[in-house]
């Protein structure tokens, strides 16, 4: 977790910033980490958070220096007790973006699934919750099917307001006791106001814990930045980030940075597709070639839509659906997660019935992301050959 220490003085200073790497499993009650707490408050003009990345069989400290740090020599802080490296920072991103350091540990480990840039995790469910009878039989065929995530609509943004908003706080009780019996994992859940976290946790502790949740930023709130403050100051669960649809890819990966900044730095970010009238007679412009992009530019997995992308259910004369093509470009450029839309009954659906892909179509689905996955791992190990060969 983010903890904070001195604040700055209310004076102007560049945007740069450093980030010091702590040893493996720092100890912070050995003695070496509190000489480094205090050389840290010495400095004028400069706070400092310290955030533990769990990873893989260690925990990884990371200190985030603000402030006055251009007059910081970074070999002086890389010499520092417990300092096993240190990084400057002199452009935007600064928790999540990578800054030339390709060997940061990324990544987060959350109810048992690991979330990374090497992972992948297929989140198949229904966009808006409807039924108990609906969701039992998505979350039974994840099951059947070896999944552990899904997702499940319990608030949703419309843009008419006669529209189905959700059963909001009444459905969350039996969506996660259904996600216990059939050993879901993680679901991922959008929220709209900060008062959805309090309801979210609320019916997790009735329930008894029985799964995890990911909250998730709609595309119609990626600038609302007190929502974004309010979803990083909570430290419990990890957030799926979408895209802004009518805005720039930099100006998406800066709203993002507002949940890190505020102590949440377990995000993915999704890719959803632009609103554009190029992209018809899609729903959206599939924006799936910006999968590599943000791995360069973040530590953050990237997940795509296909859903909202594409907004239907229309083929070509190959037999597959233009969903299964969408989502195939994004798992081969080598996507961490796919959010789609399943249902039971897609023309009865309550929010974007046209779109769901049928129970039926699951098994084929999860086989075509297997294919699509094979073929991103190949082209990875065809990359290695060459630069190998090449240097």
């Amino acid at each position: 977790m983010l903890s904070s220490a001195r604040n700055p003085s209310t004076a102007t200073y560049p945007p740069v910033s450093v980030i010091l790497i702590l040893k493996p499993n720092t100890d912070r009650a050995s003695e070496s980490f509190a000489q480094l707490t205090n050389h840290l408050e010495s400095l004028d003009d400069i706070s400092f958070t310290f955030h533990d990345v769990h990873g893989e069989g260690q925990v990884l400290t990371e200190v985030y220096l603000l402030g006055d740090t251009a007059r910081l020599s970074k070999e002086a802080m890389a010499s520092l007790p417990c300092v096993e490296r240190a990084v400057r920072v002199q452009e935007s991103y600064r928790i999540l973006g990578r800054h030339g350091e390709e060997d940061r540990q990324e990544g987060f480990d959350y109810n048992g699934v690991r979330f990374s840039q090497d992972d992948l995790h297929v989140f198949a469910g229904l966009c808006a919750v409807d039924t108990p009878e609906h969701v039992e039989i998505m979350m039974k065929a994840l099951k059947e099917h070896g999944q552990q995530c899904t997702r499940m609509g319990a608030y949703k943004p419309r843009t008419s307001p006669y529209s189905f908003q959700g059963h909001g706080a009444s459905c969350l009780p039996w969506v996660f006791e259904l996600a216990g019996k059939y050993d879901i994992r993680v679901i991922a859940m959008e929220v709209t106001h900060e008062r959805h976290i309090d309801e979210i946790d609320e019916a997790l502790e009735k329930t008894g814990n029985p799964t995890g949740v990911m909250l998730q930023i709609g595309t119609r709130n990626t600038q609302n930045f007190e929502l974004l403050k309010h979803v990083g100051r909570q430290k419990r669960h990890p957030v799926l980030f979408k895209r802004g649809f009518g805005i720039t890819l930099n100006e998406s990966l800066n709203a993002a940075e507002y949940l890190a900044s505020e102590g949440n730095p377990n995000v993915v970010f999704a890719l959803r597709g632009m609103k554009n009238q190029g992209g018809d007679p899609h729903r959206n412009m599939v924006d799936f070639t910006h999968v590599p992009v943000v791995k360069r530019l973040t530590r953050m997995p990237v997940c795509v839509d296909p859903s909202h992308s594409v907004g239907s259910r229309h083929s070509s004369p190959d037999g597959l659906l233009d969903v299964f093509h969408a989502t195939a470009q994004g798992v081969i450029a080598g996507a961490n997660m796919v959010l789609v839309d399943f249902h039971p009954k897609p023309a009865g659906a309550l929010v974007d019935g046209p779109q769901a892909l049928r129970m039926s179509e699951l098994g084929w689905f999860l086989e075509d992301v297997s294919i699509a996955r094979e073929a991103y791992l190949l082209r990875r190990k065809a990359a290695d050959r060459a630069l190998k060969t090449n240097n």
